[in-house]
């Protein structure tokens, strides 16, 4: 949980646009010609699918079964939302979905059964067993959960996970092996408390059994009190397999002297009268949601030795899934395994606990906004550590190997983990640091074009997401009724609009840029225009008086225009130094392309300007650059004027002595190919370019609509780079989501 607020219009339109849901299947193999497609179907796909029934084991080398991950749900037990149904658990078995591909590679496929019968639930996923590498149950409510995941597992050959369970348990386990750690005290002598005698509380406490905590030493709760031999009242067979010989039978007492509560059911269950009768360094996982059972400043407020965790993001160890089960499915599927067994989920949180102690590389610690070392605030792995995927999976897959769970066990371990650090895609650990810094800066963003829906709702989005002040250029009745009209009639009173008539201010803002344009053809009369009816130019005048801490314009006309209008009050063009900076992002690579704003024509010192403007981009954007000057030609041929000056503007480098690389001329597939690369031994770069300095602006933006029209690329700026303040253009075709970008780099000052 976070503390920015979303409304129901922003989710609604998340999961509608740019085309309803989450994800969309793409052939990974060539389907252009009708050889391609003899090949993927008849007469081509006989041979493999002979081969599969000759040795079915050769299903993972065939086809996808390998990296494809069921997410199946009843809609029986919903978040915290309860039986909604089938239907409506799909958006939340999408989303699983996408989290298996965001952090390990993984293909999945949501699946929504209708029916809360458990045999033909069973009966549906077992049929479907051909078809998966893996089986990650979600949303089924308890006992069902329980008898379906014990008999797929024993029916099935392929790895069944219930992460509503199994997820939880290894991530609590991985916190609590280092909260210990902390407190000097071990596993075995503990005494602990789980409150929750659900899917997630019995799979926590049994893995923590597994993992050497003593049976005698463990209470489990429920709404009746203490789970204890000889109740009667509200038991079954996963209850009865936990009740403790003990005279507690309320958590209140079970509480006294504990070492360990662990929460997983409703906010304000542990009161502190509670906190304060446990053990000396009590480790306390409140992991109700999207309320703890108690907060931690409710437990530091009457034990300051505590160590806290909590199911939310915005507070110290957040006990996240996400952190276990794409990285044990990985491992497990990398493996062919049989199943996911206890070894492998202790594995997972071993590895988890071990790099938490482990020192934080920095740009994790810029995606969070504060450095993070392990101790009582830091006990549990952050979800956008990058080590994550190289670290986990190998461990899981080192251990279904010794367990005998591996049908393909993994020769070679190195290789195996420079594979995994490939899968890893840099673009969206980056975009979470500039989000975070972002919102650390809490930049008041001038919106100029406040007559545009797109440009009200990203002002929304923005302010309501805790990044800052929306500051909206235009008339207070035309954003009213345009928010309005937005289904966002709320946020009237929430953002201000800013504008000529309600600004006291407009006097000095004309004097200002009558002493800027007097002598360039402007008399008193357009200055007043300008002033007071052009939005770009009145936006910038705020911006240079301070009356706003960044400016995001462009949505609502072309980026010649605006660029005019804004260099009547900044120097922002060719002469000053200035240059745009397209960040493109595809397929987990990111490369800039310069300059797609600014030069029209550049010679070999705007060319080496335009590198170290973009040098800098990407520094801000936490990339280390490597810039390549691109031409036709590479290294000089073929021989061209044309490509004269791309072949100077790495000299003009030289002699300035940058602290960056840099190579040139070349050709494209040069830049960004390491194989290509390697006919050329005396070139300097030391991996593909992510930095490309083009010859002119046409060629520029040639390349970024063509990498966006026909690869899909998702397209971030132009960044304008090298003026005073911070001001970034929009493209006019712009999304809700690309304005609400620009305005992130602008609240960064990426530029």
């Amino acid at each position: 949980m976070s503390k920015s607020k979303i409304t129901p219009e922003e989710a609604l339109s998340f999961h509608l646009e740019p085309t309803p849901g989450k994800f969309e299947i793409t052939a990974t193999v060539p389907m252009t010609t009708q050889r391609d497609l003899s090949l993927a179907y008849s007469p081509g796909v006989a041979v493999p699918c002979e081969a599969i029934a000759e040795a079915p084991e050769t299903a993972f080398d065939y086809t996808n079964k390998g990296n494809l991950v069921a997410v199946i749900s009843n809609g029986t037990a919903v978040l915290g939302l309860g039986n909604l149904g089938a239907l409506a658990s799909k958006p939340v078995m999408e989303g699983k979905a996408v989290l298996f591909k965001r952090f390990a590679d993984v293909n999945s496929i949501d699946i929504e059964l209708d029916t809360e019968d458990a045999d033909a639930f069973v009966d549906a996923v077992k049929l479907m067993g051909p078809t998966f590498g893996g089986i990650n149950l979600e949303d089924i409510k308890a006992p069902e959960c329980f008898i379906i995941e014990q008999r797929l597992k024993e029916e099935m050959n392929i790895p069944v996970f219930h992460d509503d369970q199994h997820g939880t348990a290894v991530i609590c386990a991985a916190g609590l092996i280092n909260a210990l750690h902390l407190s000097g005290k071990k596993i075995e002598d503990v005494r602990i408390v789980v409150n929750g005698a659900g899917a997630a509380g019995i799979a926590c406490i049994e893995l923590l059994k597994s993992m050497g905590a003593r049976h005698d030493n463990c209470i489990l709760c429920d709404t009746k009190g203490v789970i204890h031999q000889g109740r009667k009242d509200g038991m079954n067979q996963w209850k009865s397999a936990h009740a403790a010989k003990t005279d507690a039978r309320t958590l209140e007492q079970a509480m006294d002297g504990a070492d360990v509560f662990l929460g997983v059911s409703v906010k304000g269950a542990v009161t502190q009268a509670m906190v304060a009768s446990m053990a000396d360094n009590p480790v306390i996982f409140a992991m109700a949601n999207p309320d703890p059972e108690i907060t931690p400043e409710e437990a530091h407020e009457v034990r300051v030795d505590a160590i806290v965790a909590t199911g939310r993001s915005d507070y110290p160890n957040q006990v996240n899934n996400v952190l276990g089960f794409p990285y044990l499915f990985r491992g497990a599927l990398d493996i062919h395994a049989r199943a996911i067994n206890d070894e492998m989920k202790i594995a997972c949180a071993e590895a988890l606990a071990a790099l938490a102690r482990e020192d934080v590389p920095d740009e994790v610690a810029m995606a969070y906004g504060r450095n993070l070392t392990f101790g009582r605030d830091y006990i549990i792995p952050t979800p956008f550590d990058p080590r994550l995927i190289h670290r986990i999976p190998p461990a899981v897959a080192r251990a279904g190997m010794e367990t005998g769970a591996a049908r393909r066990p993994i020769i070679d371990m190195d290789a195996y983990e420079l594979n995994l650090k490939s899968r890893m895609d840099p673009t969206a650990s980056i975009l979470r640091g500039i989000h975070t810094r972002a919102k650390a800066n809490q930049a008041r963003m001038i919106f100029a074009e406040g007559d545009d829906p797109r440009v009200l709702r990203a002002a929304v989005m923005y302010q309501r997401s805790g990044l800052g002040k929306a500051l909206v250029v235009g008339r207070e009745a035309d954003v009213k009724e345009k928010l309005e009209a937005s289904g966002l009639a709320d946020a009237v009173r929430e953002i201000e609009v800013v504008n000529a008539a309600n600004t006291s201010h407009l006097g000095t803002y004309k004097e200002f840029l009558y002493g800027r344009l007097q002598r360039k053809g402007h008399d008193r009369h357009d200055i007043h225009r300008l002033a007071a009816r052009d939005r770009h130019v009145f936006a910038a005048l705020m911006l240079a008086h301070g009356h706003g801490d960044g400016l995001v314009t462009g949505a609502t006309r072309k980026s010649a225009h605006v660029m005019e209008r804004i260099n009547y009050v900044f120097d922002a063009d060719a002469a000053h130094g200035a240059a745009g900076v397209t960040a493109l992002l595809h397929k987990g690579r990111i490369v800039l392309i310069s300059d797609t704003l600014v030069h029209e024509w550049p010679d070999q010192e705007d060319l080496a300007n335009i590198a170290e403007r973009s040098a800098a981009v990407a520094r801000h954007l936490g990339l280390e650059p490597r810039v390549a000057f691109v031409s036709f030609s590479t290294f000089g041929y073929p021989v061209s004027e044309r490509a004269e000056k791309m072949h100077l503007a790495p000299q003009v480098l030289e002699k300035r002595g940058v602290d960056f690389e840099f190579e040139g001329e070349m050709t494209v597939d040069v830049a960004l190919n390491v194989k290509s690369q390697d006919a050329y031994p005396f070139q300097r770069l030391t991996g593909p370019a992510n930095v490309l300095v083009v010859p002119a602006r046409h060629s520029a933006s040639i390349s970024v609509k063509l990498m966006q029209e026909m690869a899909g690329a998702t397209v971030i700026g132009p960044i304008l780079s090298g003026v005073d303040k911070s001001i970034q253009i929009c493209s006019s075709g712009s999304t809700v989501n690309d304005i609400l970008n620009m305005a992130i780099l602008s609240a960064c000052k990426v530029g």
